[in-house]
């Protein structure tokens, strides 16, 4: 029997790879999006399937986190066996300036999923993936951080992602629910945001390789992150929803570079010197910093035989690549412009 699997967020970076994931092993995917005037599902277009192939389809509703009643209505319709909640408000330095609208959007809305899922399992057993985020440990107590480190969150979304958080073992262990938190740190690829750290880096070197951009602004370059490859985290989270028991998991590579390491190895690929282009900007610091995020992921291996496989200078090169294509195809244009 095909299994069903709805997505919250699906139209962002983790939402797209686990889309892909969930398609190849033959699941029938369904994904939520927010009504908009302009179309923002380019990183899933490449996977809709023609109505005529009788294989696994991907099928998008119209949504909204913050919409308890049309989470609900949806998992009664459509019975997914698994949910899997990426949507959020998930920019932490955005959050401080629409701590409102994080809160409602990060913490309510998984409550709203978790509420709808709760009605859902009273007609069919469904589970739910919650994602959590290692922004959660905040000003960190201890070093590394695993499941059982206290969280001390630093800034507006990372105390959404708490409420979350505990809301989803709540839920698990008040309703006999199979709800499980993913405690990912820091995941990139080439479909991160471009107003994302590693992004920002890579699209502003790959446009100053080329000549279409002079310097690049950046706030804190000391900050420490463990980071890993977006396409093996998705990965770890189907896992999560097919082991025994529910469970909360940390994934992460368990090592850590500063911003300024990830900038270097991106500026020397294009060999560039980052000193000659990047700048301090003040505007990009955080009010709140978090200076050091370092994942200790046993229990994944242990439980999931889950480990991150992609390093920092492969990953830096697979987001290079693909930054430097669309800087090349910027360049035609502004050049038929001419």
């Amino acid at each position: 029997m095909t299994k069903k699997a709805l997505i919250t967020g699906i139209t962002g970076q983790d939402g797209s790879y686990l889309a892909e994931l969930l398609l190849e092993k033959g699941y029938e995917v369904h994904g939520i999006v927010r009504r908009s005037s302009t179309f923002g599902t380019e990183r899933i277009d490449h996977i809709y399937r023609d109505p005529h192939d009788d294989g696994p389809k991907l099928h998008l509703h119209y949504g909204d986190l913050t919409d308890g009643q049309s989470m609900t209505n949806l998992a009664l319709d459509l019975e997914p066996d698994e949910i899997y909640n990426l949507g959020a408000q998930s920019h932490v330095r955005v959050s401080f300036d629409q701590p409102a609208y994080t809160f409602q959007a990060t913490g309510g809305g998984a409550l709203n999923v978790l509420e709808a899922a709760r009605q859902l399992n009273k007609r069919k057993t469904t589970k739910v993936y919650q994602a959590s985020s290692s922004e959660m440990f905040g000003d960190v107590l201890e070093t590394p951080q695993t499941e059982l480190t206290p969280f001390r969150p630093q800034s507006p979304y990372a105390c959404a992602k708490v409420y979350a958080f505990h809301q989803t073992v709540n839920y698990r262990e008040s309703y006999d629910l199979f709800a499980v938190n993913g405690i990912l740190f820091n995941h990139e690829s080439p479909r991160r945001g471009e107003t994302f750290v590693t992004r920002k880096i890579t699209r502003a070197a790959t446009r100053i390789k080329l000549g279409l951009q002079e310097k690049l602004y950046l706030g804190n370059l000391e900050a420490k992150r463990d980071w890993g490859y977006a396409k093996d985290y998705v990965e770890g989270m189907w896992r999560m929803l097919q082991h025994d028991e529910p469970d909360d998991f940390v994934l992460a590579t368990g090592e850590t570079q500063t911003v300024q390491k990830f900038a270097d190895l991106v500026f020397e690929q294009l060999e560039l010197n980052p000193a000659d282009y990047i700048e301090i900007d003040p505007r990009y610091f955080r009010p709140a910093e978090v200076n050091l995020l370092l994942g200790d992921c046993t229990r994944a291996k242990e439980k999931l035989g889950w480990t991150a496989t992609t390093t920092l200078e492969e990953l830096a090169a697979l987001m290079v690549e693909h930054d430097l294509e669309l800087a090349r195809r910027e360049a035609v244009v502004l050049s038929n412009r001419d």
